[in-house]
C-alpha cells in the first residue's frame, strides 16, 4: 500500500508548485490537486518528476491519500474561489482534520471560515504567506492563526519550511493567535510594503526626475544602501533592477514600464481598518493613493501640458550631500511606516482580544518576507524592553535615529515642494511624525466647529475626561453657557 501523504495542497500555480516542493525537499510527501486536473500532470512529469508527491485527479482522492488527522493547504484565488471550494471539500473531511487557506484572503472571512469549518469539526487556519514565488520554494514568512489545536499538527511542516534567519536560525513563523488574526498581521504586513515600496520609488524619483541621473547611475547608491542601516529586500531588489538592461531597446528595463501601478487589495484592507479602528495610517493610505493616481496615465499627461508647477528646474544643492541627506530621509520615514502598521497591530489585538506578540511578529518578518529588513531585530527589542509600547517612535533606538536624521528628512521634503516632484508617502510620515508629538493640536476649534453646526459636544480641558459639553454659539448677547452631558 502506498504510504499516505504528510499533507495535501490545492491549487497548483507558481505559489502552489513551489511550497508543494518545498515541503517535498524538507521530507514531506505531499499529495497535490488542481481544479484542471491536467496541470496535476503536467507538474508530475516537468517540476515535480521523481519527486515524492502524490499527484490527484479528484478532492475525493486527494482526502483518501492523506494521513489522519487530515492536513490540506488551500493555494487558490481569495474570495469566492474559497468558499466554493471549501463547500465541496469540508463535507469529505473529519471532525479534527486541518483546513488550510494560505491566500491572501480578507480577515473576516478568515473568522466567518473558522466558525463555518468548526460546524465539521474541522480545524481552520488562515496562514498569511510572504515572500513570492521565491520565498515559497526557498523559505517564505508563514503567518498561520485560527483554531489554536491545529497548531501542533501543522507546526513541524510550517516551521521546516519557513525561512530561516542566519543569526539564530529561527524560523520565520509561529503561531499567531485566533480566528482572523494570522490573515490580519500579513494584511498589516502588505500594507507596511505598500508604503516601503512607495518610499524606495520616491527617492529614485528624486534622483531620476530630480538630479537628471540615468538608471544605471542610480543603481550603485542603492546596492550602496543596501550594505548599511538600509538593508532590506525592497532595496536590494531596486538595485537589481535598476540594473538591468532590456535586450531589445538597450534602454534600463524600468525606463520602458509604464508607470501605472496595479494592487490586489491588501492596502486598501489596511487603509480601510485604519479608518474602522480610528488608527492613524497615513502613510500607507498615501501609497495606495499614490497608485490609484498613477493608474489615470491619460488624465495625468493631459494635466501635464495644462497645468503650471514651480518656476525654475534642478537642484540648488550638491548632489553627493543631497543623496546622504535623502538615504536619512528614506530611513526615517520607513520607520514611521512600520511604527504605524504596529499601531494598527496593537489595536486589532486590543479590539478582537487576540493578544499578538508584537516582538514574535517582528521576527517572523526577518526573513522570506517583502518587509525584511536589519531594523527588524532591534523592533523585537523595542517590544521586549517594553511589551506596552505604545508606538515605535517612542523606543530609544528609533527616537534616537529620528531625532539625528530629521534635518535631512525636512530638507528632502522641502526639496521636493520647491521643484514640484510628489512624494506623498515621506511627506506624509514627516506630518505624522510632527502629528503625533504636537502636545496641542488644533483640534480644539475643530470640535468647536462641529459643536457649533451639529451640536456634537466636546471636552474642556479644565474638567475630567469624559465629560462632554455643548455651547449656544449663536445665543443673544453672547451667551456662551454650557451644559454638561455625561460620558
Amino acid at each position: 500500500m502506498t504510504k499516505p501523504a504528510d499533507i495535501g495542497l490545492i491549487g497548483l500555480a507558481v505559489m502552489g508548485e513551489n511550497l508543494v516542493l518545498n515541503m517535498e525537499s524538507k521530507g514531506f510527501r505531499v499529495a497535490c490537486f488542481n481544479r484542471s486536473v491536467e496541470k496535476v500532470d503536467a507538474f508530475l512529469a516537468s517540476r515535480g518528476k521523481d519527486r515524492n508527491l502524490i499527484g490527484c485527479h479528484s478532492l475525493e482522492e486527494l482526502v483518501s491519500k492523506l494521513s489522519q488527522p487530515r492536513k490540506i493547504m488551500m493555494m487558490v484565488r481569495a474570495g469566492k474561489p474559497v468558499d466554493e471550494l471549501m463547500n465541496t471539500l469540508l463535507p469529505l473531511l473529519s471532525t479534527g482534520d486541518v483546513l488550510i487557506d494560505g491566500g491572501n484572503s480578507h480577515y473576516p472571512d478568515t473568522v466567518r471560515r473558522c466558525r463555518t469549518s468548526a460546524e465539521y469539526g474541522v480545524l481552520f487556519v488562515g496562514a498569511g504567506v510572504s515572500g513570492g514565488e521565491e520565498g515559497a520554494l526557498n523559505g517564505p514568512s508563514l503567518m498561520p492563526g485560527g483554531a489554536v489545536e491545529a497548531w501542533p499538527l501543522i507546526k513541524p511542516i510550517f516551521q521546516a519550511i519557513a525561512a530561516k534567519v542566519a543569526d539564530d536560525n529561527q524560523p520565520c513563523c509561529e503561531w499567531i493567535g485566533p480566528d482572523g488574526s494570522g490573515h490580519f498581521v500579513k494584511m498589516v504586513h502588505n500594507g507596511i510594503e505598500y508604503g516601503d515600496i512607495q518610499l524606495v520609488s520616491e527617492a529614485y524619483h528624486l534622483m531620476s526626475q530630480g538630479l537628471g541621473m540615468s538608471a544605471h547611475a542610480i543603481q550603485p547608491i542603492f546596492e550602496s544602501w543596501n550594505k548599511g542601516i538600509l538593508d532590506s529586500y525592497l532595496i536590494e531588489i531596486t538595485a537589481d533592477i535598476l540594473g538591468k538592461t532590456d535586450p531589445e531597446t538597450g534602454h534600463p528595463v524600468v525606463d520602458i514600464i509604464l508607470d501605472a501601478a496595479g494592487q490586489k487589495g491588501t492596502g486598501k484592507w489596511t487603509s480601510q481598518v485604519g479608518l474602522d479602528l480610528g488608527v492613524a495610517i497615513p502613510q500607507i493610505a498615501e501609497a495606495v493613493f499614490a497608485r490609484s493616481i498613477s493608474a489615470i496615465k491619460d488624465e495625468r499627461i493631459a494635466a501635464s501640458t495644462m497645468l503650471q508647477g514651480p518656476p525654475g528646474s534642478g537642484f540648488s544643492v550638491d548632489h553627493e550631500e543631497f543623496i546622504k541627506q535623502l538615504h536619512d530621509a528614506v530611513y526615517a520615514a520607513k520607520i514611521c511606516s512600520y511604527a504605524q502598521g504596529f499601531q494598527l497591530l496593537r489595536a486589532a489585538s486590543q479590539e478582537y482580544s487576540w493578544n499578538l506578540n508584537f516582538g514574535e511578529i517582528a521576527l517572523m518578518w526577518r526573513g522570506g518576507c517583502i518587509i525584511r529588513a536589519r531594523f527588524l531585530d532591534a523592533i523585537k527589542q523595542a517590544f521586549v524592553a517594553r511589551p506596552d509600547l505604545p508606538n515605535l517612535v517612542l523606543a530609544p533606538f528609533f527616537s534616537e535615529a529620528l531625532a539625528r536624521f530629521q534635518n535631512s528628512w525636512r530638507s528632502v521634503v522641502k526639496t521636493a515642494v520647491d521643484l514640484g516632484i510628489p512624494l506623498p508617502a515621506m511627506s506624509t510620515a514627516l506630518t505624522y511624525y510632527d502629528g503625533y508629538r504636537c502636545a496641542r493640536l488644533p483640534a480644539n476649534l475643530l470640535q468647536a466647529m462641529r459643536d457649533y453646526f451639529g451640536a456634537h459636544t466636546y471636552e474642556r480641558i479644565d474638567r475630567p475626561r469624559g465629560e462632554f459639553f455643548h455651547t449656544n454659539w449663536t445665543g443673544k448677547g453672547g451667551d456662551t453657557s454650557s451644559t454638561t452631558y455625561n460620558a
